[in-house]
């Protein structure tokens, strides 16, 4: 029974954390204010991430440290950097093996599927600071000062998940009421479970062949925000979706009262065009399968 250190209890860090837990593993999950699931192998400990000193005594003895923190949308910019610094610090002040979450925010524009293989080609601020981390991790790794291996995601949906859809759709939906997003509703789009995220890190932390290399998160084939809303007004039995696609000056002005709005605009080319993740290679090399979206609805509802 090894001690795994999970950073941060978002969805996919919650999910991790019993994922390891309910394996037989030790767990410790850190936050700022130490909260998290109760569970008899997981143990709550509130810790600054970003003090390494206090990171590195937290992750003593672990033999893996997960890194599933983000810190409030509109901050990553100036709280990101010393947070994941914090992280990569413990990790190699203790000697245990580094598994890092991470979005697909560095990949910039791409026209067609997204692959691992992809060069990192950031066309915001918030994907310049997410490739500069990874960056930074993947040269300790190199330097063999750590050894690390990295998931990344696309916009999470199912428990805990934050995301348009789960913060502009899927309430309004559930409630019957007209929702505004800011998207092209007909666009396809790549939607990933936070429990196929957790099942991910959990899976090529444990594998040999996974150190040093970057793996999408099993995610199952694209879907507009049109068709993802339908179906969870189909599994909710409610009334059909009424959704309007929201209007470019009307999300600028939304900027104007709130700093989460105000990250949005540059990010929106995620949302406008095909926006689409292959996640082939971690399913053909570790047999790991995205969850059928019927399921992961239906466990959003049952959250709702």
């Amino acid at each position: 029974m090894s001690l795994a250190v999970v950073v941060g209890a978002g969805g996919t860090g919650v999910a991790t954390a019993r994922l390891l837990a309910d394996a037989g593993h030790r767990v410790r999950l850190v936050t700022r204010g130490g909260g998290g699931p109760e569970h008899p192998s997981i143990e709550r400990v509130a810790a600054d991430a970003a003090d390494a000193d206090r990171l590195s005594e937290v992750a003593r003895g672990a033999a893996t440290l997960f890194n599933c923190a983000a810190p409030p949308y509109h901050t990553w910019p100036t709280a990101l950097p010393p947070l994941a610094e914090g992280l990569l610090t413990a990790a190699e002040r203790t000697g245990a093996d580094y598994v890092m979450l991470d979005n697909l925010y560095a990949y910039g524009p791409v026209e067609g599927p997204m692959t691992e293989d992809l060069p990192l080609a950031p066309a915001s601020v918030k994907g310049r600071v997410r490739a500069e981390v990874w960056r930074q991790a993947d040269a300790a790794h190199e330097a063999g000062r750590v050894r690390l291996t990295t998931v990344r995601a696309s916009d999470f949906i199912g428990a805990g998940a934050y995301s348009v859809i789960t913060v502009t759709v899927a309430p309004k939906v559930l409630a019957g009421k007209p929702a505004l997003v800011p998207a092209d509703l007909d666009a396809p789009h790549s939607w990933t479970a936070t429990r196929d995220a957790a099942r991910a890190l959990v899976t090529v932390a444990q594998d040999e062949r996974a150190w040093g290399r970057v793996w999408h998160a099993p995610t199952p084939p694209p879907v507009s925000v049109r068709e993802l809303a339908a179906g969870l007004a189909r599994l909710a039995e409610v009334r059909e979706p009424r959704l309007r696609a929201m209007p470019g000056w009307l999300l600028r002005a939304g900027g104007l009262f709130s700093p989460v709005a105000r990250e949005l605009p540059e990010m929106q080319y995620q949302f406008q065009q095909p926006f689409v993740l292959d996640s082939s290679r971690i399913e053909e090399t570790f047999d790991l399968h995205p969850t059928p979206l019927d399921d992961v609805l239906q466990e959003m509802i049952t959250a709702g």
